[in-house]
């Protein structure tokens, strides 16, 4: 936390120290407005004009020469600052309303907080603000806005209490401002309650009518992953707009509810006829047709982009590759590439992402060259999308290369996301003492990211040393995500040790923690079918089930053999068979096998990594029945056909 600071004196700069004889202006610099040119002119308006002309420096001159810049001057002269990026002019135009007594001017004091904020000058901006003494809302305001964008929530909040300490009430502004500050750094939960308890104040003062508040707090609980929190908010708003509804779009879309998002994009386009979707809108719901691979509702929502005209909006675009990529059209998403006029780095990480989902690493890698050549600096998320398709592609030296490159030739310093990419990929290949070592020489703190990323790689070589040490590490990070506990029980009873699998269940079971169920998404005529590994209400479960029966005893006449040590519990191998049977994906395969016409590919998603019984299962149907079935699960796509993975059993 920053203190206040008192007000030192200043030196006018020579800039504004005139000189004895004043300098003839240029004929050809200025026009002069005959009804203010006389013989003692007003420059106020010249220097007005001049700002808008976008000379800043005869400007600066102009200013030498009137003894009473007006208010209104000084905030276009603070905008030309900004505009043309001049730190050093904008100091020197701090030091002339010094000097001209407009340092207390509540409304300029605002505008050179913001001047700053633009300059990336924050240390300024908080020197203006120490120097002021008349402090309205509008300053603290000004000051939330600059540190917010800059990323120093816990800063903000610390001033926002220090202004409830002195009794300054707050406006709607500032809820927007210390409501973003909740997640303007990292996700923590001390912020989260902080985001509720700022909640409380905005009900108690009865500001939930102004939209704007509402759906800043609906991408707080977004941010934080409360869908539940957001949904309350968007339900109880008297009042939405299209950006309240992009809110709530991108909270499910973003965590892990897509049906939710595209159903909740149905019912804006019933009910706000008025008030067309804009390309934020259109992001959220391509992730949700990425996130389903609903191709079909995918293509309509394509469809409607182009007759709105959005196909120019980089953001959509980059949402278009990802969304074709992620349904198993890699070649309709490199298209839409090829095509584009102009490219930013997202678009670039999009096409590089979407080649390592499908297991191309090297022609990932390919892309990225060709990124660098054409004069596109990498990003940090490019790196995580590079040296995730290395790792998906099992390309090990390589993405070494890339890793050591990062910050020796992009100046990028790896963060927590790029050492758990390293520690993927060493792990995936078996070299998981390396990849142990990584995080034992990593500068900073790894966290669940990183130890989760060698824990799964532990469940893939049934490593059960490593596997207790990054677990154990785990439970200390994520104490209640029974996903770590569920991939312990897993390598647990591949190794036969039934013992500590009944303890890791047990532990399960004293914390209350309920394991992820395995849910698979289908599409079949434009309409998305779910499937769980229970029991559920399903027209045609009956049907799809005896199929599956059947099918098993067909393929096992032909060399398929059930995994069974997938299943976690001590049974009997028939009992293990039956609930084989009975997980989500065979469901999706069955239902697509029963419902796709002759030639049509089944598209399934997995939310969870695809199990090795499903994986044969799946290589074996698309043998015998002659059918395309592309499978993406929570790693990678796997295409097969003809009895064979993309993957090549490297997942």
């Amino acid at each position: 936390m920053w203190a206040f600071h008192t007000p030192q004196p200043t030196q006018p700069p020579s800039l504004f120290n005139p000189p004895r004889t004043p300098p003839k202006l240029p004929s050809s610099s200025l026009t002069l407005n005959p009804s203010i040119s006389n013989s003692t002119p007003n420059h106020n308006q010249l220097i007005q004009s001049l700002c808008k002309q976008g000379d800043l420096k005869q400007a600066f001159k102009l200013l030498s020469r009137e003894p009473n810049p007006s208010q209104r001057t000084y905030e276009v002269l603070i905008l030309s600052c900004a505009d043309q990026n001049s730190l050093s002019l904008a100091q020197s135009l701090h030091s002339h309303i010094s000097e001209n007594g407009f340092d207390q001017d509540p409304f300029l004091v605002t505008k050179l907080i913001s001047m700053y904020a633009a300059l990336d000058s924050l240390d300024d901006a908080r020197k203006v603000f120490d120097k002021t003494r008349k402090r309205t809302i509008f300053v603290w305001n000004a000051l939330f806005r600059a540190l917010t964008l800059a990323g120093f929530g816990e800063e903000v909040l610390g001033l926002y209490r220090k202004m409830n300490r002195i009794g300054l009430p707050s406006d709607r502004f500032t809820y927007t401002y210390v409501l973003k500050a909740c997640v303007a750094s990292e996700c923590m939960v001390s912020l989260l309650n902080k985001g509720k308890e700022i909640h409380a104040h905005i009900l108690r003062h009865g500001l939930e009518g102004y939209v704007h508040i509402m759906t800043t707090l609906v991408d707080m609980y977004a941010r934080f992953g409360c869908v539940a929190h957001a949904s309350f908010v968007f339900e109880k708003m008297p009042v939405r707009n299209v950006v309240s509804w992009s809110a709530m779009m991108a909270c499910y879309a973003k965590n892990g509810k897509p049906f939710e998002a595209l159903e909740l994009f149905r019912e804006m386009m019933i009910e706000t006829q008025d008030s067309a979707p804009n390309s934020v809108t259109m992001v959220s719901v391509l992730q949700a047709c990425a996130a389903l691979s609903a191709l079909e509702q995918g293509k309509l929502v394509h469809a409607y982009i182009l007759r709105r005209g959005l196909d120019s909006v980089l953001p959509v675009i980059s949402a278009l590759i990802t969304m074709y990529a992620r349904c198993g059209e890699l070649e309709l998403g490199q298209r839409i590439f090829d095509r584009m006029e102009k490219r930013d780095v997202v678009s670039w990480n999009s096409l590089i992402s979407s080649y390592g989902l499908h297991g191309y690493g090297k022609k990932a890698m390919q892309i990225f060259q060709e990124m660098i050549h054409q004069g596109v600096s990498p990003s940090s998320i490019t790196f995580v999308s590079v040296l995730g398709a290395c790792s998906h592609a099992g390309l090990v030296e390589e993405g070494k290369k890339l890793f050591d490159s990062m910050r020796k030739e992009h100046g990028i310093h790896p963060s927590v996301e790029h050492y758990a990419c390293m520690v993927d990929l060493l792990g995936r290949a078996n070299r998981l003492e390396e990849a142990a070592k990584i995080i034992d020489e990593m500068r900073i703190e790894p966290g669940a990211k990183v130890w989760g990323s060698l824990l799964g790689s532990c469940r893939i070589h049934c490593n059960v040393e490593l596997a207790e040490r990054a677990s154990h590490r785990l439970f200390q990070l994520e104490p209640h995500s029974a996903g770590n506990y569920v991939l312990l029980a897993d390598i647990y009873a591949e190794a036969e040790m039934w013992d500590d699998v009944k303890r890791v269940r047990k532990l399960l079971e004293t914390r209350s923690l309920q394991k992820v169920a395995g849910r698979s998404w289908i599409e079949v005529r434009r309409k998305m079918y779910s499937f769980v590994s229970v029991d559920e209400p399903n027209p045609q479960i009956e049907l799809i089930q005896s199929l599956l029966i059947k099918l098993a005893a067909e393929m096992k006449e032909k060399g398929y053999s059930p995994q069974t040590k997938v299943v976690l519990y001590d049974l009997d191998e028939s009992e293990k068979e039956r609930i084989l049977l009975g997980h989500s994906e065979k469901l999706a395969v069955a239902f697509g096998l029963i419902n796709t016409k002759k030639g049509e590919t089944i598209r399934i998603t997995k939310n969870l990594r695809l199990c090795e019984d499903c994986h044969s299962f799946t290589k074996f149907i698309s043998k015998f029945s002659n059918k395309e079935i592309l499978v993406r699960d929570v790693n990678r796509f796997h295409h097969f056909q003809n009895g064979v993975c993309s993957c090549g059993d490297y997942w």
